[in-house]
């Protein structure tokens, strides 16, 4: 017997990617399901495309934020199982499945998913995003956090836990959720199986006011939780060493301008030796994403400087000229 799933998605002016989203959810091979998309006064189209589906539209009547949408979601829910995603987020035929195998018998571990290597739109920054996010949500089995745009919990210890935080910084709201569970007990996991095909439509200057954004948010939830320098997810032990080894070569850099030493030069490569030792596997992840022609591309590396995005169609162009 399959599991009764509650595909809970929040929505604020998704108009560009909920009809994608929904369409994505439907042409599951999963049989046993009901999506409920819960509004959170949208300003454009969205209302209007979700109401094409058959699912059930929860509209708000005040701005609420993501994690209070969600958690309206799930009281509305009626499912045995919940799978939180959001509204720029493509379930794949099979993920709901692969989420009904891995919780079956398991219902007191929180289960996490993960973007697919490869995104919905292939150019080049959002691949990076893509990949990057792959490989660090799932290098390890028993995660830091589950993110919200693929996460299954049972619908009764979701209620039990009291869900999302209401009132909480922006973005990393499933990371309070997280490590509130797993201080009361609960274990989560990572299955990699559960996948979802993200729509990023990043440029260059989209890609930086992102990392910008997010690495805010973190850092001051990093330094009230006491964990700076831990390996959480995205916010990897990796993606640290890239910061401090920039910085350390920056200063070594400046130094010798200023002092007019060019031996202050020389461990600038031994820097970036290291900084490539620890993030050798993550390269390997843009490998495996992109093949070799991913960073190595005029038309990639001119991405740096312009912000340029390809129609998903023509992405492959851009790893093989």
């Amino acid at each position: 017997m399959q599991r009764r799933f509650s595909v809970i998605i929040p929505n604020y002016d998704g108009s560009a990617t909920i009809g994608k989203c929904l369409e994505a959810v439907f042409s599951s091979h999963h049989q046993s399901f009901e999506v409920i998309v819960v509004d959170d006064c949208s300003q454009d189209d969205s209302v209007r495309i979700t109401e094409r589906f058959s699912c059930r539209l929860v509209r708000l009547r005040e701005r609420s934020g993501a994690a209070a949408a969600r958690n309206i979601g799930a009281q509305q829910s009626e499912g045995e199982i919940l799978f939180f995603t959001d509204a720029d987020c493509l379930l794949q035929p099979d993920t709901l499945s692969a989420a009904d195998t891995a919780i079956t018998g398991r219902e007191d571990v929180v289960f996490g998913g993960t973007y697919t290597k490869v995104p919905h739109d292939t150019d080049f920054f959002s691949t990076f995003q893509s990949a990057f996010i792959n490989y660090s949500e799932t290098k390890r089995k028993k995660p830091d956090y589950i993110a919200s745009h693929a996460m299954v919990i049972d619908r009764e210890l979701f209620i039990k836990s009291g869900g999302f935080p209401g009132n909480f910084l922006p973005i990393i709201e499933d990371v309070e959720f997280s490590h509130r569970l797993r201080r009361s007990g609960t274990r989560l996991e990572m299955a990699p199986g559960i996948l979802v095909k993200h729509i990023f439509r990043f440029s260059f200057l989209k890609s930086l006011a992102n990392a910008f954004r997010k690495s805010r948010y973190w850092t001051v939830y990093s330094l009230g939780n006491g964990d700076l320098l831990g390996d959480s997810g995205t916010a990897s032990s990796e993606l640290k060493t890239n910061v401090v080894s920039c910085f350390a070569a920056s200063c070594l850099a400046a130094l010798s301008l200023l002092l007019r030493k060019g031996s202050l030069l020389l461990p600038i490569p031994l820097v970036f030796l290291l900084n490539a030792l620890v993030n050798r596997k993550l390269f390997l992840a843009f490998y495996d994403a992109g093949g070799p022609v991913f960073l190595s591309s005029r038309r990639c590396i001119t991405c740096w400087f312009i912000p340029l995005q390809w129609q998903p169609a023509r992405g492959p162009e851009c790893w093989n000229t």
